[in-house]
């Protein structure tokens, strides 16, 4: 007889139920409608090329960029299964101006919001390199019952129930925590089930990788530049020179990064002096994860976590990864 010794996400979020905060049945079943959708989305990138869902689809989001097919598609499923399921009253994603209200029956009196970035690093897309989604979900703070208003929306990040991303590489991996640590899952394409694959993940303290877009190495403040001065020196026993890794894809570099040691820089440029990503649907669900893992993320001011949100689509400045790495960054702000 096979020894069929595997947990799924399913078997994983109902074992460890009483670890989350104010653990009801509702919870579980968000989780699992997030599930849900993340192995529809991995089978649509993986037949992508086949499928002539690849390039632009003719208009801008919100953010002012060209929108993919696959965002949309990536969109659109998941609003679809969060409202089917029930369990979620609104939703805000990257790719929608406003906030979206799930007026149903089964959802009336559902107490969750979800933030989503559908599809993160989609300008990877037709270039077949990893993409990802990142989500958060929290309990709403307005009357339950009533409709959702973007105040449930304005919460600091360290509020959230929940956070997690999908990456979409050589495997599909969900990875997620609800307060109690890090666990990863692979998608086992044979089963259609997440399997957990990677126990309470752990963030390095140290590392020898540094990820951002030093094409913009002129626009960066002076102390970015400094430390990519430092990183590039040779030290042996800081392990030095460190080695530049960019994906272009948060999700991406921040799993490379969470699993090897490693830090990730967004600064302020001229272009953008207030970041490019964005608190509600990359920072604070990002940083909640790495938080988690023992790693640290922070604007170089303050905890990303901290800060409360005055508007859906808000930019700030990043830094996170490993303690020592984040550490010797804002050494060189002082």
């Amino acid at each position: 007889m096979s020894n069929f010794n595997i947990t799924t996400l399913g078997q994983f979020i109902i074992e460890r139920q009483n670890e989350y905060r104010d653990a009801k049945g509702a919870f579980s079943r968000l989780l699992r409608d997030i599930g849900i959708a993340a192995k529809v989305i991995s089978r649509e990138v993986n037949k992508a090329g086949l499928a002539e869902i690849l390039g632009e689809a003719g208009h801008d989001n919100v953010q002012g960029e060209a929108v993919k097919k696959l965002d949309v598609i990536a969109n659109e499923l998941f609003i679809d299964c969060l409202t089917r399921g029930g369990e979620c009253c609104a939703i805000a994603s990257e790719e929608n101006e406003d906030i979206i209200q799930i007026d149903s029956p089964v959802s009336k009196n559902a107490k969750y919001i979800v933030t989503l970035d559908p599809l993160d690093g989609s300008s990877n897309i037709d270039v077949n390199v990893s993409i990802g989604t990142i989500f958060s979900i929290y309990k709403r703070i307005t009357q339950t019952g009533t409709p959702a208003t973007t105040e449930d929306f304005f919460q600091c990040g360290n509020k959230a129930v929940a956070a997690g991303y999908v990456i979409y590489g050589s495997s599909t991996m969900l990875v997620y925590t609800t307060g109690n640590g890090v666990n990863g899952f692979t998608l086992d394409p044979s089963i259609g089930e997440f399997c957990l694959s990677h126990l309470n993940m752990k963030f390095p303290k140290d590392g020898t990788v540094y990820s951002l877009n030093e094409g913009n190495k002129a626009a960066f403040p002076d102390f970015v530049n400094k430390y990519i001065d430092w990183c590039q020196q040779t030290d042996k026993d800081t392990k030095r020179p460190y080695s530049a890794r960019y994906i272009g894809s948060m999700v991406a570099d921040v799993h490379r990064n969470l699993n090897k040691g490693g830090i990730f820089i967004y600064p302020p440029t001229a272009k953008a002096p207030k970041g490019k990503l964005r608190l509600l649907y990359e920072c604070n669900p990002m940083s909640f994860i790495i938080e988690q893992a023992g790693g640290i993320a922070t604007t170089g001011t303050e905890r990303i976590l901290d800060i409360v949100p005055s508007a859906l689509h808000q930019r700030v400045p990043i830094i996170l990864g490993s303690e020592n790495m984040v550490k010797k960054v804002l050494e060189f702000m002082k």
